[in-house]
């Protein structure tokens, strides 16, 4: 039994593999933190390295059998600390929101006060929103941005860091479409003497190669996941200036985990040399750029953008103005070939699971070598699905058009017959 092949052993999961790979191939993903995996980041994720199991860190395990796994945890570790320029990396974490749990238990009690940017805002649920255990078991202040600009009101931002005097102060978004001024959020949290930390979770991979400013030197702590931008595995990471090691380490295992996922650590490492070449770099700079020239081309067929573009990789759509909801947009672009995901805006009317935003972004598309012509059909083909997304006819021709397109920039990573 355990030598026989997927199909013959789950026939139905693996029909549900092969759709799933049929449909990443077909549409443009454009979920922002969504994107392909390399064919070698895969093949670590699946390998034998998932049957061994490695409670502790290299060096220092608490099981026998250990030589290659403390080989692939220290590789990872020396790619991401020469990639970033950081003292420290913790590659452990299962993914971002553990990653970020471990900060909390690094440094806070429970009870304790800590800030973050709002969920409506473009905050992230474990940055202190009130459904996340961050925000049931600390006193989570949230900061949020600006009415009539939409852009982080950093007089918010100081003036609850002042009277609250929070212990960590988090900066990083998940639909947030500019530039992060960590340098400002660093002067804040000196202020007050709290430990910034970045999640630089959609941005890694634009920080890594230069296409975003980097938080080191200003952050202590920076979490983030592995793949979206970075194009490595679904795991997490924590890196740190060396004063903060022993407490992100002790508060990763035994704090929080077991034995890591190898395979995972492993993809990690792969995708943190990758990451390394000029490739990437030029990767990561046709993500901001794409980004760009959709937003213009929305903005041409009249599309309000949340801060008026974009220069990262995400576009907020609010699309208020259209007079259609967010979740009936995205119905239908899914149904034209275009798969983004409905969203709330800074101060939405509606409700979070009926908003009135579309949130999309280029790192999947650029990954399939799309370009800047590319990026003006799409924003005129989302305009034209969203101004009448009745319209199956034009939704279906679209989608054709869409599927042609795809065959002509293959997706990484995707085999389809």
């Amino acid at each position: 039994m355990a030598d026989r092949s997927l199909a013959e052993v789950d026939p139905e999961i693996a029909r549900c593999i092969a759709l799933e790979e049929k449909r990443q191939h077909d549409k443009l993903r454009l979920i922002p933190s969504e994107n392909y995996a390399s064919a070698a980041v895969m093949e670590a994720c699946g390998s034998v390295l998932n049957n061994k199991y490695s409670e502790g860190y290299a060096g220092r395990r608490y099981y026998e059998g250990q030589q290659n796994i403390d080989t692939v945890e220290r590789l990872a570790i020396e790619r991401l600390k020469a990639l970033f320029g950081v003292d420290h990396a913790n590659v452990q974490p299962y993914s971002g929101s553990p990653a970020n749990l471990g900060v909390y238990f690094a440094f806070c009690s429970p009870g304790d006060t800590i800030m973050g940017m709002g969920l409506p805002s473009g905050g992230h649920l474990t940055h202190g929103w009130r459904v996340s255990i961050t925000g049931k078991y600390f006193n989570a202040i949230q900061y949020g941005v600006r009415r009539d600009d939409h852009l982080i009101d950093f007089d918010e931002v100081a003036s609850l860091a002042r009277e609250h005097k929070p212990k960590l102060l988090f900066c990083g978004a998940t639909a947030y479409p500019r530039i992060i001024d960590f340098a400002k959020f660093a002067e804040i949290a000196r202020g007050v003497g709290a430990i910034l930390v970045a999640d630089i979770a959609h941005i890694s991979g634009l920080v890594a190669a230069g296409a975003h400013p980097s938080p080191v030197g200003h952050a202590e702590v920076i979490s983030s996941t592995t793949h979206k931008t970075f194009r490595g595995p679904r795991g997490g990471m924590i890196m740190c200036d060396e004063k903060h090691k022993k407490a992100i380490d002790r508060a990763v295992f035994p704090g929080l985990q077991g034995g890591p996922h190898n395979g995972t650590t492993a993809a990690i490492a792969i995708a943190a040399k990758l990451a390394m070449t000029d490739e990437f770099k030029a990767y990561a700079q046709a993500i901001v750029d794409n980004s760009r020239v959709l937003a213009d081309t929305l903005l041409s067929r009249g599309f309000d953008l949340v801060t008026g573009g974009s220069d990262n990789h995400l576009i907020l759509i609010d699309l208020t103005g259209k007079d259609v909801p967010g979740k009936v947009a995205a119905q239908a672009l899914d149904r034209a070939g275009m798969v983004a995901n409905y969203n709330s805006v800074p101060f939405d009317t509606r409700k979070p699971f009926d908003p009135s935003g579309i949130r999309l972004g280029t790192p999947a598309i650029t990954s399939r070598g799309m370009g800047s012509d590319e990026m003006k059909r799409l924003g005129n083909w989302m305009a034209d699905v969203v101004e009448d997304v009745e319209n199956e006819a034009l939704i279906a021709r679209i989608a054709g058009e869409i599927k042609n397109l795809c065959d002509q920039f293959p997706a990484p990573g995707v085999p389809v017959e």
